[in-house]
């Protein structure tokens, strides 16, 4: 799923920056006055930077001459930004360490501008871990008049940014001043420059009251029972109260009925003088029972005092609904659904159909409001602190706002959990799907989805963005390392993480429908993407059996939801935007294939179809777009799609359909009747016993491509060398899509390195990143390198210089290492790489992006375990033979698809499989006494690789055709027996063709066919 666009300036690291102290005196002269920046010195100051969308967008700063800023000084110089800004750009200055503007009235800077009247926003950042993690408060400006001019604004009339807010960031909405870190200028989208000079606070606060909060927003309770509210008091600098305070409570009016539905409560609650910041005091409220079925009531808190600041929204007491047909867990859910659409409003309806981001929220209410359906956390969206718990709370927090709705109908919360639970720092990190298409193991994927669904469902997240059922078929995409494989037959195989998810109570998304993985380098027109969101040109046939048939098999396996592509399909009367393509979302999607959930759009997506906002709300619902993730202008979507629905435009039967098919899931989800988060299973989060699923996953992933002299496995007494950039790196191990939505370099969650994992396992450890150190006195060189993070289109081969070369620095090391000792290199990437010459290497391996566990990859390394693995994605020999798939008629590659050297000897793996099977079955006993005969000693070679290839492979033939006719025989058991020949075959190193296409042979299920043509391969 596509994320927002985030500042660049929003994930900087702070720089050094001139800061001058704040005083701790109230009153200030002017010249005490903390100026931010006056860009006296000769260059740009440090902490000062420009970002924007792309590099054209980026402005350039200059310091130039400014004498003519009214009071300056002759010598004065200013800050100059020349800009041309296709989506977003402008300049920040980040400070190293927080600073207190609370003694301060306002904000203040002068700008020369252009007179072009244009509006001109800019920010201050408030609270956080950092600069890019900080709370962002918002003011502008409008440009109307050449020259300079001062602007001066009052903190208290800023407001929080609405349509973005950074991950991690806090979400309280109140500019507390306190810690600050620094402040940005969002420039036109246009094309200009301005000059900026003396930014600076100004002017002294007025006395800052008391503020005034309950432990709850919200309090659902049942009839006859009561409501307990605690009220805290907090000053503004966490020092005792100075003089006593008062405060007042009642009940106010709302749509529960005083006298019938509850007793009116008034009273005091007092403060001594003295009393500790954050101490609170209480009052209960009674509530009756009249002896109705009915919708749920609210019963407003009101408090008041002198002094005192009191919640920016008043708390709610909620009589909760009852007696209603669609709240009896009893009754079928079609009932259910019935009964509660028909008592929702239009304007219920639509909100279902909405999903906003969390941080897009201008207050949590909101969600009653508008009755939002459902949030998300974007890539890189999370609390602060990043913590299970902290998820826990966070998302309950949100669900107890729909408790103030009359049908109280619950939220369903989203994230993207495409290798685990991968936005929590310390959960389990799988390997990306490239590395699980590898692995060749369907349970195992299952396995991996079941873990990442307890882990995700811990956190009270009940919806997971995911599984990527993209078929990839150009290296050079971005998204490739999220596609199991360029094959949709091993796609469709591996489709089981679906069941993992859903058995464990998340919803699954079969992402992106349909040809996402097929678009045409250099048709996307999303900022400077190469590909990513581009166009796919493919006849219908190509369509049906590349990119369609995963999301047969997705639909076939119940999956809830459906993810639209942003990319476009050409079937030849020019492209269409999948958000808008009738034909395969209803038509066919929800026609022919018969899928019964919803379907909820990409980030953002409608917006990226032709026309304006209206007719990208009315195309997109009409095509079979059922909950649209805004994910920020939220109450224009609302009134949009309102507004389309009663002028006809929309049907309400479309609505109404949309609606259904939302609540159905949420009905099967069990959230009605539990919708908070199930915390008895924090504990597992991270567990030993998860992360030793995701280690399996890992070792299995990797694909050993070359063993000249059988290097490997490594001895655990060998002297061991290792090198490379991404030996000791958690985060490019890891890959994008960790933490944050591009994912980054370092130690950015706990886990074990590929280093340490090596360090665990051989007797003597020498590591040097850039082979710098001596090399003299090894047994063998372990090089490891490969990618840094990235995702989505920011990961498009020819994107601001992106490649699939190693780097210079990687080379190196690899010359070094490689030319002194005997050397396997291990290549992390999320996508094969041009690795050239590799005559003087012995041994190679594919590692894709293992995650967390780099244990993993050290266990086939020293021979723990296996190698098993196989290519996913044909390996190119140049970067010009890109694209390059298995089946095409020109078919010459470094490794062909389905490639992989095994280290596990033939003949206790064919012994394996026929023990395996002879407990099946009728065909599986009697593909098990076939092989029985070949398993004789005469047939194998002392290490047990084949010695009479032609009465194995005979053997092998005849049980492939029993097999395929066997309803107990698992993947893995077939595979086994069909790996034999795929023995042979490389060995001999023939056909590469032939080899590959008999792996899509078999994960289609045609085993025979597949064994028929490596054992032409191996002639």
């Amino acid at each position: 799923m596509f994320r927002s666009r985030p500042p660049l300036w929003a994930t900087a690291l702070a720089l050094l920056v001139p800061l001058l102290a704040a005083p701790s005196a109230p009153a200030r002269a002017a010249a005490d006055l903390p100026v931010l920046a006056d860009f006296e010195s000769g260059a740009v100051p440090a902490g000062v930077y420009a970002w924007g969308n792309d590099t054209a967008s980026t402005p350039t700063l200059t310091i130039e001459p400014g004498a003519a800023r009214p009071g300056a000084p002759a010598t004065n110089r200013v800050l100059r930004s020349g800009y041309a800004i296709s989506q977003w750009g402008g300049w920040s200055q980040d400070l190293t360490a927080t600073q207190d503007w609370s003694p301060y009235e306002g904000f203040s800077f002068w700008v020369n501008g252009e007179g072009s009247g244009r509006r001109v926003f800019f920010e201050i950042k408030d609270g956080g871990s950092g600069p890019g993690a900080a709370e962002l408060f918002e003011s502008s400006f409008t440009d109307d008049a050449a020259g300079w001019r001062q602007v001066k604004v009052p903190f208290t009339d800023f407001t929080r940014r609405a349509d973005y807010q950074p991950g991690g960031a806090p979400a309280d909405g109140e500019l507390d001043l306190l810690a600050m870190w620094g402040y940005g200028m969002r420039l036109p989208t246009a094309a200009g420059s301005l000059e900026w000079d003396q930014v600076e606070l100004y002017g002294t606060a007025p006395p800052r009251p008391a503020r005034l909060s309950t432990d709850r927003p919200v309090y659902p309770v049942g009839e006859r029972s009561e409501a307990k509210v605690s009220v805290t008091v907090t000053t503004a600098t966490g020092a005792p109260l100075t003089d006593g305070l008062t405060v007042a409570y009642r009940t106010g009016s709302g749509t529960a009925t005083p006298g019938a539905d509850y007793l009116p409560a008034e009273g005091t609650l007092t403060f001594p003088a003295g009393t500790a910041s954050g101490s609170s005091r209480s009052f209960t409220v009674k509530i009756l029972k009249d002896g109705a079925n009915e919708v749920a009531e609210t019963i407003p808190v009101e408090l008041s005092g002198t002094g005192v600041r009191p919640p920016a929204e008043a708390p709610v007491i909620v009589i909760d609904a009852h007696g209603l047909p669609y709240l009896d867990a009893r009754r079928p859910v079609r009932e259910r659904v019935a009964d509660l659409l028909g008592r929702m409003t239009p304007e219920e309806k639509i909100g279902q159909m909405t999903q906003a981001e969390r941080m897009a929220l201008a207050r949590q209410s909101d969600i009653a409001a508008y009755g939002l359906g459902s949030l998300l956390s974007g890539g890189g969206s999370t609390p602060t602190p990043n913590t299970p718990r902290a998820w826990a709370d966070m998302v309950d927090a949100f669900q107890l706002q729909t408790r103030r709705t009359r049908l109280q109908v619950p939220l369903i919360y989203g994230v993207d959990a495409v290798h685990g639970h991968n936005n929590v720092v310390g959960t389990t990190i799988f390997p990306h799907n490239v590395g699980l298409g590898a692995a060749r193991d369907p349970e195992l994927t299952e396995k991996a989805g079941e873990v990442t669904a307890r882990e995700v469902r811990a956190t009270g997240v009940p919806w997971n963005f995911a599984p990527c059922l993209c078929v990839s078929r150009d290296d050079r995409w971005g998204r490739a390392y999220e596609s199991f494989s360029e094959d949709p037959a091993l796609v469709n195989r591996m489709a089981t993480v679906i069941d993992g998810l859903q058995d464990n109570g998340v919803l699954a998304t079969a992402k992106h429908y349909a040809g996402d993985g097929g678009t045409v380098y250099g048709s996307s027109t999303t900022g400077d993407y190469t590909i990513d969101q581009g166009v796919t040109k493919v006849t219908r046939k190509e369509l049906e059996e590349i990119h369609l048939a995963p999301f047969a098999e997705a639909v076939r396996r119940g999956v809830a939801t459906v993810m639209p592509s942003f990319s476009s399909v050409d079937l030849g009367a020019g492209p269409v935007k999948m958000h808008a393509h009738r034909e395969l979302l209803t038509d066919v999607l929800k026609g022919r294939l018969g899928f019964k959930g919803f379907v909820v759009t990409d980030w953002q997506a409608i917006d990226q179809i032709p026309g304006d906002y209206a007719s990208d709300v009315r195309t997109s619902i009409t095509a079979g777009i059922d909950m649209v993730m805004v994910p920020y202008a939220y109450p224009e979507f609302a009134a949009t799609l309102k507004a389309e629905v009663e002028a006809g435009r929309v049907p309400m039967s479309r609505v109404d359909d949309a609606v259904a098919r939302i609540l159905t899931a949420k009905f099967r989800l069990g959230l009605f009747e539990h919708p908070y988060a199930d915390r008895a299973h924090l504990g597992d989060v991270g567990s030993a016993a998860h992360r030793a699923v995701a280690r399996t996953a890992a070792a299995k992933s990797q694909v050993l491509l070359k063993n000249d002299g059988r290097l490997l496995p490594l001895n655990r007494t060998s002297k061991v060398y290792v090198a490379g950039s991404n030996a000791d790196d958690i985060g490019n191990q890891s890959g994008g899509w960790t933490i944050t939505w591009q994912g980054s370099s370092g130690p950015i969650t706990p886990g074990t390195t590929i280093l340490q994992a090596i360090q665990g396992r051989a007797a003597s450890v020498t590591y040097s990143p850039d082979a710098s150190a001596g090399l003299a006195g090894h047994d063998v060189g372990v090089v490891v390198v490969g990618e840094t993070p990235y995702a989505e289109g920011f990961g498009d081969v020819g994107r601001q210089g992106r490649t699939l070369e190693l780097s210079a620095a990687d080379r190196a090391a690899v010359d070094r290492v490689c030319g002194a000792m005997k050397c396997v290199v291990l290549v992390v990437s999320g996508r094969p790489m041009l690795l050239g010459d590799l005559s003087g290497v012995e041994a190679v391996v594919a590692a894709w992006l293992p995650g967390t566990e780099g244990d993993g990859v050290a266990d086939p390394l020293f021979g723990a375990v296996p190698y098993t693995g196989r290519l996913p994605f044909t390996w190119f020999r140049a970067v010009e033979q890109i694209p390059i798939n298995v089946g095409d008629a020109a078919y010459d590659p470094l490794f062909p698809y389905g490639w992989g050297l095994r280290t596990d000897p033939a003949r206790d793996r064919l012994r394996a499989a026929r023990d395996r099977l002879a407990t099946g079955d009728g065909p599986a006993r009697a593909a098990a006494a076939a092989l029985t005969p070949a398993l004789t000693g005469r047939n194998w070679n002392g290490d047990g690789s084949v010695r009479d290839a032609r009465a194995v492979l005979a053997a092998v033939g005849t049980a492939a055709t029993l097999l395929e006719r066997s309803r107990t025989a698992a993947f893995a058991q077939s595979d086994a027996v069909v790996s034999v020949a795929r023995d042979l075959a490389q060995s001999g190193g023939r056909r590469p063709d032939l080899q590959a296409t008999a792996d899509h042979e078999l994960a289609a299920g045609h085993l025979r066919k597949a064994v028929d043509l490596l054992a032409q391969a191996a002639r």
